[in-house]
């Protein structure tokens, strides 16, 4: 990434890879509940599948009250460091790119971009789009965010082995990118799918105008047409016989 970057390019780098990791998530976990303890660091779902994550980050928290986020770094509470840590790392990426909402300790909501109109939706909606972020500057992917009492939200990075992502397959890939370019906020479409094909390991290369995008595997190819705003104007996609 460039050093002149904001908050929404970071999104937008994130936003169809992160969608992704979070449909596996709903795959593995299935119908759940879940528990945290923070001081043993331990983060378990229970439900269709019994599940422990093999480590868990603390991000932040979204409060309806103040109508702000508090990143984990700037809690009063003085939770465990490698609790914690990782949101420390989002911070330094903050000051470093000039990004102020990743780098200041409270953000209101009114400035993380992509947030809703809707006041009752705006704790949930911008603890997933600063997750977002912060999967960025991690490379973790999984994330989880659920009410914690007077509609704040805390929002947390989780692992486990079997969050990793199977293989990339044509029919998942168009089903991503399909839902993405239906549901998510998305600033710059060429941005965005550029991003998520290199996330994916997939071949992503522009033509030299830069209004097609063809995204490469060895069993598949997609080429995308952008109009002037680089929005997606098109999507030609081509499978290998017998695939």
């Amino acid at each position: 990434m460039s050093a002149t970057i904001t908050l929404a390019d970071v999104l937008d780098d994130a936003a169809i890879l992160s969608l992704e990791h979070q449909l596996h998530l709903g795959e593995v976990i299935g119908s759940h509940s879940w528990n945290v303890d923070l001081r043993e660091q331990r983060f378990d779902f229970t439900g269709d599948r019994d599940l422990t994550c093999s480590r868990v980050h603390l991000l932040g928290s979204a409060a309806p009250g103040p109508g702000s986020w508090l990143w984990a770094w700037a809690n009063p509470t003085d939770y465990p460091e490698p609790l914690t840590g990782l949101s420390a790392r989002v911070r330094d990426f903050g000051r470093q790119h000039g990004i102020p909402e990743l780098a200041s300790a409270e953000v209101p909501f009114g400035a993380v971009p992509g947030g809703p109109a809707e006041p009752a939706f705006e704790p949930a909606r911008v603890a997933a789009l600063l997750l977002d972020a912060a999967k960025v500057v991690s490379g973790s992917w999984t994330s989880y965010h659920a009410e914690v009492g007077g509609g704040t939200r805390a929002a947390f990075l989780i692992e486990h082995p079997d969050f990793r992502l199977p293989p990339p397959a044509f029919p998942r890939v168009m089903r991503v990118l399909q839902q993405s370019l239906a549901e998510l906020p998305l600033h710059d479409h060429r941005r965005a799918l550029y991003g998520y094909a290199r996330g994916r390991g997939l071949g992503a290369a522009f033509d030299p105008e830069g209004t097609r995008l063809a995204i490469t595997a060895p069993d598949f190819s997609i080429d995308v047409e952008f109009d002037q705003h680089n929005r997606v104007a098109g999507i030609n996609a081509k499978t290998a016989p017998g695939n």
